[in-house]
């Protein structure tokens, strides 16, 4: 990079830059000594944070050299329009080594013919029988109860519609495999473009998103981080970054804690090939440790790793303790110091000293974050922003170990011993201004690692999904890298979960989605985005078009991008840039270097792809000058008057944001794929508890009905968007208005056995027979799926339980809540108000058991207890009725049963662990006794053989 004036000499210490322009270390002198090229942090590690500047203290011009991705290709406008990427326009071969035969990075795997083809001919026979069942129905009204035909009627239409929008984007599933041998070969073996063998794969930068330390416990945090820097992929093109959106000290510390940790983790995971590399996981996973291995220090390495990890657990378990005590006996300090300055100032003693109780860091300063006692400009809402490298971008060749071990936890003789980037960021929150949460925190990330890394790929992850597959990151890369990887927005991998109990009562896996509803979706456009184990392509989240037809549109923008960011006059002359991606003109600059970089290598049947070899090169250290631009483009305020959040980055606007981001993608033409790998990708937690289950569907279905009533509605989608993948959208947004028509169809058992009456006027053989087999058709489409999806039944069939439960609850709630919002613009929400429960804690599954009351059980709860009274009624009622009906009562009794029977998890959820059953339960039990009786004693007791009644009330 160019030199400046305004980069602080070498001895300058990690500085932030000041109102005057100045650089000011905040840092201890010996911290550059802790943090070396290999990453290396010392055991104390030093704190350095980095203010933003205010909008009156805005950095000082910075040079106008772009930064270069991983592997520093050299990005020039010349370059770029006449250069090496035209040179390969046509698609012809530029060297001996591509003109082998083209091996291809992945390839599709058709389901089979006779399962797919029966599927098919099985939902068309069952479209056509529900088209005449309805005709029927229509024709053939029940005279003696309309109310009760004219209901049926309606809610079965449109269960046919809401049937019709999720079987039509299911009709054509596929599975895809990657081959990692041909990946390895094209861009990590030695060849004439790349005679070192150095790693050619694009960058990668990992976002893990963290809000609140308390709700997402640090050690989980932690152990994530572990197995982003454990991952199989070539050290100098991997960075992470932790976002923290609370600021706290507590995630910092442990962040801190994790870097230190991980120069003896990830030697040890590369040099025994350990799986998965979550040090959590792996060390309680039971079974032999040795099987496998091969060499004879294993077992002395896993023990001393053991011990170290036991140790970090203990640190970071007691860091809140740490960080309490530590700031007492700072804040007493202080306090000592402001009396003693009182005094001696001859003011009067008495007067209460106005002391701020800040929170402190190791080093003896304030934290600029978020204190533990709230206070101004240090609270979850009003903080600086943060930026700390925790661990120094590794040098671009191996660095290799030694068997000293006095500095060395295990031999690492012939082990890579580097880390990669680790950098922690909070963005800075002032009020007044709405920071739009996860999606907020997610661009924040998107503009600081342009800056600093710029790797043209993206991984997100929850602070609670780790990597369970250190090969994940290079099976996205063969999609990526493949022909017609430019084309792809995005690699979803499926969630998979841990802590799940054996019989999933309440369908945590989600398995139906994964791995039926995700797998047909990437048979048309591709899958949606489900907001964590994605890996982006960066210029398709910058509000980029795909190329169509080549890359000319592609290529003149990137080249208006590198001229404007190389031309200051031409920036600040032309208002669109800044318009849309701020006023950062290192970032802008960011942008054609990661969209050459992300590039498929130039070969036959791949035009415009980048030449092999290009990303083998260093790539330049950070400094001062990119760090406090970095600093910059995370403030509050610079996406004021920008499409950030908009068209450009994570889309604002909806709880459910991953979704929206994944459909603007599509509506301009991108496609994206779903990677399901042998070994687990990710694996991450679900609540378990019931309560918990409910409130997690219901942040789900809230954000689906924000999306029905704004312009990210499917129907509102372009020519770009498939039909059927517009019709999956669709769904996503009409299938929360399900609801109201369940909760109704589940009340009309009920009510057919209250008054006596049922949904046709007789049940004739038509009516069974049309009920028989939609019911058969609906069975066999069943078993056809688990046949091309890998799941069971029973996985099958708790999903279809779990829907009507969350379906007469949490989707209720959110229609309500949706409407309310639209219509009177009144926000509601559904809150937790008692908790009743598991007692023993050493259970792994104690969770499950416990009743935390809300006001979402209220529903479900009441179609229980009505379908039982009915029953009740219906039943006496017919014995001693002088001409009972029992058609009808059969007909009442078994579709109040099948209801039910879809409502035994719910109903069993509430009972807790067995003979430990909750107060609430029994309240319940009695209020149903109690209603029970009195309707008993309204109904006409049987005549005795005088025709005098025995009882009850006679009229």
């Amino acid at each position: 990079m160019a030199s400046n004036p305004n980069v602080p000499p070498p001895g300058q210490n990690n500085p932030r830059r000041t109102m005057s322009g100045r650089f000011v270390s905040n840092s201890r002198d010996d911290h550059d000594q802790s943090m070396d090229m290999t990453g290396d942090v010392s055991a104390d590690f030093p704190y350095t944070v980095h203010i933003p500047p205010t909008p009156d203290n805005q950095p000082m011009s910075e040079p106008n050299t772009p930064r270069d991705a991983y592997g520093n290709p050299v990005w020039s406008k010349d370059e770029y329009t006449s250069g090496a990427a035209d040179a390969n326009a046509t698609g012809e071969p530029t060297s001996p080594s591509q003109t082998k035969k083209r091996r291809p990075l992945t390839r599709k795997v058709s389901i089979s013919a006779g399962i797919i083809y029966s599927y098919r001919a099985l939902a068309l026979l069952r479209l056509v029988v529900l088209g005449f069942f309805l005709t029927w129905r229509v024709k053939n009204p029940n005279r003696d109860a309309m109310w009760l035909w004219g209901m049926s009627v309606v809610c079965e239409l449109w269960f046919a519609f809401s049937w019709i929008l999720d079987q039509l984007p299911k009709l054509c599933p596929v599975n895809r495999l990657t081959d990692l041998a041909v990946l390895k070969d094209k861009f990590e073996k030695p060849s004439p473009e790349n005679p070192r063998g150095r790693p050619d794969l694009p960058g990668m930068d990992v976002f893990v998103s963290s809000a609140d330390p308390e709700k997402e416990p640090p050690l989980i945090t932690a152990n994530t981080i572990l197995s982003i820097l454990a991952a199989d992929y070539p050290v100098e093109k991997l960075a992470c970054y932790l976002s923290d959106d609370g600021g706290a000290l507590l995630s910092f510390e442990s962040l801190a804690e994790a870097a230190s940790f991980a120069r003896a983790w990830v030697p040890f995971c590369r040099k025994h090939a350990i799986e998965p590399r979550n040090p959590e996981t792996y060390f309680l996973i039971r079974g032999d440790p040795t099987k496998g291995k091969v060499r004879t220090d294993f077992v002395k390495d896993r023990r001393r790793v053991k011990r170290e990890y036991d140790e970090l657990k203990v640190r970071i378990n007691g860091l809140t303790d740490s960080i309490r005590r530590r700031s007492d006996a700072y804040n007493a300090h202080e306090e000592i110091r402001a009396k003693r300055h009182q005094i001696e100032s001859g003011a009067d003693p008495s007067i209460p000293l106005n002391v701020p109780k800040a929170t402190w860091m190791a080093d003896g300063t304030h934290w600029p974050g978020t204190w533990v006692i709230s206070g101004k400009e240090h609270s979850k809402g009003d903080h600086a922003g943060i930026i700390q490298v925790m661990l120094a971008p590794p040098s671009c060749d191996p660095v290799m170990g030694s068997n000293d071990l006095e500095e060395n936890l295990i031999d690492t003789t012939d082990i890579d011993v580097r880390l990669p980037m680790l950098v922690y960021v909070s963005r800075e929150k002032r009020p007044g201004y709405d920071h739009n949460k996860k999606a907020g925190a997610m661009n924040a990330l998107v503009r600081t690692s342009a800056v600093m890394s710029n790797g043209p790929f993206i991984l997100n992850l929850d602070c609670d999904h780790y990597i369970f597959n250190s090969l994940a990151m290079r099976e996205a890369m063969c999609f990526m890298m493949d022909r017609g990887g430019d084309r792809i927005c995005y690699v979803q991998f499926p969630q998979r979960f841990e802590g799940v109990d054996p019989n999933d009562r309440y369908a945590n896996r989600n398995t139906v989605f994964f791995d039926i509803n995700m797998r047909a979706l990437d048979g048309l456009q591709g899958p949606v985005y489900v907001g964590t184990g994605c890996c982006f392509r960066r210029i398709a989240l910058y509000g980029f078009d795909p190329p169509r037809g080549g890359h000319k549109k592609l290529k003149k923008k990137a080249a208006l991008l590198a001229q404007m960011a190389n031309d200051e006059d031409e920036f600040e002359s032309r208002g669109l840039l800044p318009k849309q991606y701020g006023q950062s003109k290192i970032f802008v600059a960011s942008i054609p270097v990661a969209e050459f970089a992300g590039r498929p290598l130039a070969e036959p049947g791949i035009p415009h792809g980048r030449p092999a070899g290009a990303l083998t090169g260093p790539r330049e250290p950070l400094d001062a000058a990119t760090v406090a631009e970095a600093i910059n483009v995370i403030s509050c305020y610079y996406e004021d008057k920008t499409e950030w959040g908009g068209r450009v980055g994570w889309i604002y606007g909806s709880v459910t944001e991953d979704v929206v981001t994944g459909f603007r993608m599509h509506n301009r033409g991108w496609k994206s794929i779903y990677c399901v790998t042998k070994r687990d990708a990710f694996r991450g937690t679900a609540p378990i508890n019931l309560t918990d289950r409910l409130h997690q569907v219901l942040r789900w279905a809230t954000g689906s009905v924000e999306i029905f009533f704004s312009r990210n509605n499917a129907i509102f989608a372009n020519s770009h968007m498939k039909f059927l993948q517009r019709v999956a959208y669709l769904n996503v947004g009409v299938y929360p208005f399900t609801s109201i028509f369940l909760i109704v169809y589940c009340f009309l058992p009920a009510l057919s056995l209250f008054s006596g009456q049922f949904i046709v006027q007789n049940l004739n053989v038509t009516f069974l027979v049309y009920l028989l087999v939609i019911s058969v058709c609906l069975c066999l489409l069943a078993i056809l799926e688990v046949k091309w999806s890998g799941i069971t039944l029973e996985e099958w069939w708790r999903n279809e339980q779990f829907w009507v439960i969350g379906g007469t609850s949490a989707h209720l709630a959110a229609v309500l809540q949706g409407l309310l919002k639209v219509m009177a613009g009144v926000d509601i929400s559904f809150t937790l108000t008692s908790k009743s429960g598991a007692e023993d804690m050493d259970d792994e599954f104690a969770d499950l058991y416990v009743v935390k009351w809300t006001a979402l059980m209220i529903p479900p709860i009441t179609i229980m207890i009505v379908n039982l009274i009915a029953i009740a009624v219906a039943i006496s009622r017919t014995i001693y009725a002088v001409l009972p009906q029992w058609s009808k009562l059969l007909g009442g009794v078994f579709f109040s049963l099948w209801v039910l029977l879809y409502m035994y998890p719910f109903a069993k959820g509430l009972m807790g662990r067995r003979g430990r059953t909750p107060t609430i339960v029994y309240v319940w039990s009695g209020m149903l006794a109690i209603v029970i009786s009195l309707l008993w004693v309204t109904i006409s007791p049987p005549e005795n053989s005088t025709g005098v009644a025995t009882g009850g009330f006679n009229p």
